[in-house]
């Protein structure tokens, strides 16, 4: 008897507990966040995307220009210009590569011989001085690849520069102010030829009417755009080594004065235009801005400046503006 109640007291008894809080972080949280992680995934996917397609854009506007097509300027986008992208304070042009005056500078050599043909004279006054700066400026746009671009004038005011598009070959990219790789090299290289010579220049900028699709006063305009090439203009050359002093005006054009009037979108009237002014003309526009010379009463009531304050509409036909006298109003008390 006591045998058999030994046996009982060693009957195992096995009971199953099911602990449920150890497991609850297995639940479907984790569904969550890999649905999480995936909808990053695509967004990535979708940034990437994106900017591929810009660069694959901009490639093809490259190409095209490359390729010779034609170029219009405001029809298809929004300028991109030569500062910071939109949005940024911050402009991002060149810093120029010398000095702000015109100081004596060092040669100008770089394996270009032509601007020698220039150092002999410090400032070019007659007509034949300012036909020798065409040749230099010729020879310079032929070994740019850009000769067919370049069209030169000697006028009463001194040498007209041209510098025009062609239906093969633009010299900005389309509706932008950013030069092309060729046009951009042709105006570093005329940096040094200008650091030469002791006359002033004025910068204008010219498009065509092509007009943009945004309107308002407000909008982007070819008046923008026209100013713009003309200061993205300066600033090569500035970086090519031209002296600030030598830049009088920047002036945006729009399509206001077209070379081709027949046609107001023609290629050749994007362009951007360089006039070499003679001393004495360079001396009359600053002095129109500027302050008035010598003050005489001319009759009661009426006074007139010195020589230099002329303004264009009391030009007489066939009288020069040196042998004007500006007539004004006196200044009330």
């Amino acid at each position: 008897m006591a045998k058999a109640s030994d046996n009982k007291h060693e009957e195992t008894i096995v009971k199953k507990v099911a602990r449920k809080h150890g497991h609850e972080g297995h639940g479907s949280a984790w569904k969550v966040a890999f649905a999480d992680f995936c909808l990053a995934l695509m967004c990535l996917f979708l940034v990437l995307w994106v900017m591929a397609a810009r660069s694959a854009e901009q490639m093809e506007e490259v190409s095209r220009m490359a390729q010779g097509q034609t170029i219009n300027e405001g029809a298809e986008r929004r300028v991109e210009t030569i500062g910071g992208p939109r949005g940024s304070l911050i402009d991002r042009h060149p810093v120029p590569a010398q000095g702000d005056t015109l100081s004596p500078r060092r040669r100008f050599t770089n394996g270009d011989d032509d601007a020698e043909l220039l150092l002999g004279k410090r400032r070019l006054e007659s007509p034949e001085d300012m036909q020798a700066l065409a040749r230099v400026l010729q020879r310079l746009t032929d070994r740019a690849g850009l000769g067919n671009n370049l069209r030169t004038e000697v006028t009463l005011q001194g040498l007209r520069v041209m510098l025009h598009d062609t239906d093969k070959q633009g010299m900005f990219a389309r509706g932008s102010a950013m030069p092309s790789e060729q046009f951009r090299a042709l105006l570093q290289k005329m940096g040094p030829l200008f650091s030469q010579i002791e006359n002033q220049m004025l910068i204008l900028g010219h498009t065509d009417a092509l007009p943009y699709r945004e309107r308002g006063p407000s909008a982007y305009s070819n008046w923008t755009l026209s100013n713009e090439r003309a200061m993205a203009a300066r600033l090569n050359m500035l970086a090519g080594g031209m002296p600030q002093g030598s830049v009088l005006q920047v002036i945006g054009m729009a399509d206001r004065a077209p070379l081709d009037r027949d046609d107001p979108r023609a290629a050749v009237n994007r362009r951007i235009e360089l006039m070499i002014l003679s001393t004495r003309q360079a001396e009359n526009l600053a002095a129109m801005f500027g302050m008035p010379g010598e003050v005489a009463t001319l009759i009661d009531g009426v006074t007139t400046t010195s020589e230099g304050n002329t303004p264009f509409n009391l030009l007489q036909p066939g009288r020069r503006p040196e042998d004007a006298r500006a007539v004004r109003a006196p200044r009330s008390e």
